[in-house]
């Protein structure tokens, strides 16, 4: 029988970090403004990286050894070694982009418990923010070796929408490894011809001396462009290209071809039912299901499913986000400016008697979203009134994916004046809309407060903002 004391062991590991006593290694962080004392055999055992950085550091006159990483934040680092002592991690509260850094620095520091933790948090908690930071995140993770799950992720995503990187102003700077994993993909849903067509402008890219004039290039043009693209060219289903495009598009490279596999080429065309020597491979698959297209009608003009899908986890206070299938709430439409009006009265004549709402805000001349909850009901007959709830919360996404739940719950959510109501919109302690035009899209009449007063923490940083539109929806459980 095994008798397991865990959380004890944790806890006085966590204090001997805290004691500061006996220690022998310091790391100094954030350009040497902070730093961190240590203990040598606890980082060496837990972390193949310090065990190489202080095996190589010569301790000074106090037999300690400073290890400088002027590239991580305190708070970042602070959390690393609460990891490394204790076991701990605790995000709660913590924006998304901190979790994302944090995953960076586990890996940097070869923790890799802790970053695969991270990484799978991030993957099926955080579908809605990665989307959003999309291709910073999908160039960035390929430089990286580790981060499966990333690249699986956004890998998934490209082959039904390639647009998002092929069509990229920053194509061309794409990792070879990222490109090859996405051309050998089956299910790319792409023509052969076009996949041909970028992966020549990205051969092309990465060397400056081809002439611009395709008719100038001289036979170690070519093999420089065939040596580039040497890890892609198997990956092109060449056997399933037409004859025009054959012609029009591979035939004026053949050169970088092999000639076995361009003479097979060219032999299909003729005889395509004759035997060749160069591999075959299957065309690529089409999914069944269409992709959506900008004309296709979403439930709302200002957020995702995958933006439902987080609303409806912080409603039910879920550590784990809702995958799209199983959302259990319907997100039915009530009112939308751009249909209804901007008018504040509008609100309250087309919300009144509603409870459970989410109210979504649009930013006008950026991607920033923001937004509250109220599970209690609007009410225009009042004469102004509070409700105290601990459910409600406010909210931004699009820039980054902010929670801030209720804390002063007699503040939570106002029903306004009849007097009020002519100019003010719906109000959430922190967050409101208010416009002295009686209409919320003139001048800036949105308003988040920039400290958490009545709520956890500001879910902006710029006070007063410019409204383009905004919708609220009744949020309905599913039945079964």
């Amino acid at each position: 029988m095994s008798l397991n004391f865990f959380d004890k062991l944790s806890q006085n590991f966590i204090e001997l970090l805290n004691d500061g006593d006996d220690y022998n290694v310091i790391i100094e962080v954030e350009n040497k403004e902070s730093s961190f004392a240590a203990h040598s055999n606890v980082l060496k055992f837990r972390s193949s990286y310090f065990r190489r950085e202080l095996e190589n550091i010569q301790p000074n006159e106090n037999n300690i050894k400073i290890i400088i990483k002027s590239n991580i934040s305190a708070q970042i680092f602070n959390f690393i070694l609460q990891y490394i002592y204790g076991g701990i991690v605790d995000l709660e509260n913590f924006e998304t982009r901190f979790i994302y850094n944090l995953m960076l620095a586990a890996d940097e520091f070869e923790l890799e418990e802790l970053t695969n933790k991270l990484e799978t948090l991030l993957t099926e908690t955080k579908g809605s923010w990665l989307k959003t930071h999309f291709s910073f995140i999908y160039h960035f993770i390929f430089k990286r070796n580790d981060f499966k799950k990333l690249k699986n992720f956004c890998n998934d995503i490209i082959v039904k929408y390639p647009n998002l990187i092929f069509d990229s102003d920053d194509f061309t700077s794409l990792k070879e490894s990222a490109l090859i994993s996405l051309i050998k993909r089956n299910d790319l849903q792409m023509e052969e011809v076009k996949i041909w067509d970028y992966v020549i402008k990205w051969g092309i890219a990465q060397t400056s001396i081809l002439p611009t004039n395709l008719d100038d290039w001289t036979k170690e043009n070519f093999l420089t462009l065939k040596t580039t693209l040497q890890q892609c060219l198997p990956h092109i289903r060449y056997f399933h290209l037409s004859g025009i495009e054959v012609l029009d598009k591979i035939k004026p490279y053949k050169r970088i071809l092999d000639k076995q596999l361009w003479n097979d080429i060219d032999e299909h065309l003729i005889v395509p039912e004759r035997p060749v020597k160069s591999t075959i491979l299957p065309p690529r698959s089409v999914l069944v299901t269409e992709l959506p297209t900008r004309s296709e009608k979403s439930f709302s003009a200002i957020i995702s499913e995958e933006h439902a899908a987080e609303i409806s986890t912080w409603i039910d206070r879920k550590t784990t986000a809702y995958a799209l299938t199983n959302i259990p709430y319907k997100f039915e439409l009530i009112l939308r400016g751009t249909r209804d009006g901007f008018a504040p009265q509008t609100f309250w004549n087309i919300c009144h008697g509603h409870a459970c709402t989410v109210v979504l805000v649009k930013v006008k001349g950026t991607d920033g979203i923001v937004g509250g909850y109220n599970p209690l009901t609007w009410d225009k007959d009042t004469d102004g009134k509070w409700m105290e709830t601990k459910d409600s919360f406010i909210f931004s996404l699009k820039n980054d994916d902010i929670l801030s739940r209720v804390k002063t719950t007699r503040f939570a959510v106002l029903n306004r004046s009849k007097n009020d109501q002519i100019m003010g919109g719906p109000c959430f302690g922190d967050f409101w809309m208010y416009s002295d035009k009686s209409d919320f899209t003139l001048n800036d009449c949105g308003y988040c407060r920039s400290n958490g007063k009545f709520y956890e923490k500001p879910i902006r940083s710029s006070i007063y903002f410019p409204i383009i539109n905004y919708e609220v929806f009744k949020i309905v459980r599913k039945t079964i």
